[in-house]
């Protein structure tokens, strides 16, 4: 958010809908049947379970009026395109009416494995998929509000809510530790690494341990925070976000368990 993208964004016609070419589209199908394979068995039932509801086509970029419409019915949220990057004003402004900005562009070849900005198979695939169960939408949906209100510096902790949870979120369930983060679960690469690797570190959840918790965007997470139900959720919706807030910033965040990042030549 307040960056430059190298992506341009697609803008609907007067239909409301979006064209995307033959190219655009063979990207997705091979996004989606490569993280198909991949969620099985990783990700949570819930995300399972939401991409039965939404049925995302396998084939073609979905328009998101069509995924709008199923999620309205559900949990009353729509999705919205926007550019590649917004502020977090529209942001937090969007989430608070139950708007899901979504980018509008769908990533090139070259970055198939990895992107550190969202794109469209990130948005439906990753976050729409989750929209469709209550718990999660009622919070994304609290947290919008909660933004609005917060000042410009408590938006910086509050951003680290959003990414433990909504972006690099795990839970444990009777079958075992699963994924229900779209930046996860969205990623063929931190998928495994998530779940299998030896490397993070894994922490129940604590919202003000979150809060204090520095992320880095452009490398697998460090630390991952872990709920110990989905219905969690429903909790963190009601919590006093200002003032754990204010808790965070008088204990200070915790040091960072990764590598300062290398500066450009």
């Amino acid at each position: 958010m307040g960056k430059q993208s190298k992506y341009i964004a697609k803008h609907p016609d007067e239909n409301g809908l979006i064209h995307y070419s033959d190219h655009e589209h063979a990207i997705w199908a091979e996004l989606i049947d490569r993280q198909m394979k991949i969620v099985d068995g990783r990700a949570c039932q819930d995300f399972l379970d939401g991409l039965d509801i939404l049925k995302l086509p396998r084939d073609h970029i979905p328009q998101t009026g069509d995924v709008s419409r199923v999620l309205h019915q559900r949990t009353g949220w729509i999705v919205e395109p926007v550019p590649a990057l917004i502020g977090f004003q529209q942001f937090f402004s969007m989430l608070a009416e139950r708007r899901f900005p979504a980018a509008s562009f769908i990533r090139s070849v070259d970055e198939m494995e990895y992107l550190q900005e969202p794109d469209i198979f990130h948005e439906l695939f990753g976050h729409a998929t989750m929209l469709t169960l209550p718990a999660f939408a009622d919070f994304t949906h609290a947290y919008g509000i909660a933004g609005l209100k917060a000042s410009k510096t408590d938006r910086v902790l509050l951003a680290r809510l959003y990414w433990f949870t909504v972006e690099f979120g795990l839970v444990k369930t009777p079958a075992g530790l699963r994924v229900y983060g779209g930046g996860i679960n969205s990623s063929p690469g931190e998928s495994v690494y998530a779940l299998e690797s030896e490397i993070p570190d894994r922490r129940d959840f604590d919202t003000l341990d979150v809060l204090r918790t520095p992320y880095r965007i452009d490398i697998f997470q460090t630390v991952y925070y872990v709920l110990q139900q989905m219905d969690d959720l429903f909790a963190l919706a009601r919590e006093d976000l200002a003032g754990l807030l204010q808790k965070a910033k008088q204990l200070g965040e915790f040091s960072p368990t990764f590598p300062p990042k290398e500066k450009s030549a």
